[in-house]
């Protein structure tokens, strides 16, 4: 069996104009202090990162990597969260997601895909040159406004978006293979991939495409009250990435799934810091180290209550502690008594 590797934490929602946060050295310091052995880069951040420049220089990407090297860190994998969801946008939601992009392609949906599609093959080239064979990324939406049936859906609605999202992400998968990187969507609702059934109808479109794999983060599959550990047993050859984030779901005659537009922090299914929702990471860590899971354990924190920086601090502690260190012998070897092809036959009565 394979040992989880970690901890790791997700930069994205730590990096700041603020000193440690501001610069690619100074957050892996901080990092580090705090007990992490990998950091999960967001590509979109400048202040920490490249991504053009580690796609086209072979140079700098050893330089990010000598970076996290020189304070006992590994690079875990690239993010293209931002950049893979402008890969297919609702034109409900051109206003909100055009700050995922840059300014010259703001209001020009056409420009802001290709702007998009380039991002995330560039990051999968630099995924090459940092040595990482997995990405993680989102997949976009095209029919996630039309997600609850009323009025009712006109027919072929649902398979033409997939048809169409399929059509936007097969070069990129594509791309991803002739460089050995593993695309990892994280299952997630405001994206057309939001649970098993939808990924599915996703992967038979790029005709079960190696490359078409999974960000396991169990606190999206809370929040929509999906079983989370049996989805392990399902999907586990394709999961290549993993998201240590926690959740709680406390359903009252108000509210439910949907939250009423409520805060994060009023809402029935909210985010936690590790260790403070309902999750049992005890039996996730054990069914990823049973399926041979031997990829990082990547904390990303989300919580509606608890400080950044506290939740850091003990998502450290709370992922080593978790780690199952894996075990070279059968625990009762010592009960094992010899035998041999005679004996077996003998047992089994045959002669």
């Amino acid at each position: 069996m394979k040992m989880i590797k970690g901890p790791a934490i997700f930069l994205a929602q730590f990096a700041s104009d603020t000193a440690p946060f501001n610069s690619f050295d100074s957050i892996c310091k901080w990092a580090a202090a705090l007990g992490y052995e990998g950091v999960q880069i967001p590509s979109w951040d400048g202040r920490l990162f490249d991504v053009k420049k580690a796609a086209e220089s072979q140079g700098y990407a050893d330089e990010v990597k000598g970076i996290a090297a020189s304070h006992g860190l590994s690079i875990t994998e690239l993010s293209t969260h931002l950049q893979g969801q402008l890969v297919a946008v609702h034109p409900a939601y051109d206003a909100v997601f055009d700050g995922f992009a840059v300014p010259e392609v703001r209001g020009n949906p056409k420009a802001r895909t290709e702007w998009a599609v380039d991002q995330v093959k560039s990051a999968i080239r630099a995924s090459k040159r940092l040595g990482l064979t997995a990405h993680a990324t989102f997949s976009g939406a095209l029919a996630w406004p039309y997600i609850y049936p009323w009025p009712q859906r006109p027919q072929g609605l649902v398979e033409e978006a997939f048809d169409e999202l399929a059509r936007r992400w097969r070069p990129i998968l594509d791309e991803a293979d002739a460089h050995g990187v593993d695309l990892a969507y994280e299952i997630h609702p405001g994206e057309d991939l939001h649970d098993g059934v939808s990924y599915e109808m996703f992967l038979e479109r790029v005709n079960n495409h190696r490359r078409a794999n999974l960000l396991y983060d169990p606190s999206h599959f809370v929040l929509q009250q999906l079983d989370y550990l049996d989805y392990i047993d399902i999907y586990h050859e394709r999961i290549k990435a993993f998201h240590v984030k926690d959740a709680e779901f406390n359903p009252t005659g108000r509210q439910g799934v949907y939250g009423g537009f409520q805060s994060w922090a009023n809402r029935a299914g909210r985010f936690r810091s590790p260790g403070d929702g309902q999750i049992d990471f005890g039996a996730i860590f054990s069914k990823l180290t049973q399926y041979d899971y031997g990829s990082w354990a990547v904390l990303e924190w989300e919580c509606a209550l608890k400080h950044p920086e506290d939740g850091a601090r003990e998502g450290a502690e709370f992922i080593r502690n978790h780690i199952i260190r894996v075990t070279e012998k059968a625990f009762d070897d010592f009960a094992g008594a010899g035998t041999d092809v005679a004996m077996v036959r003998k047992m089994l009565g045959i002669s």
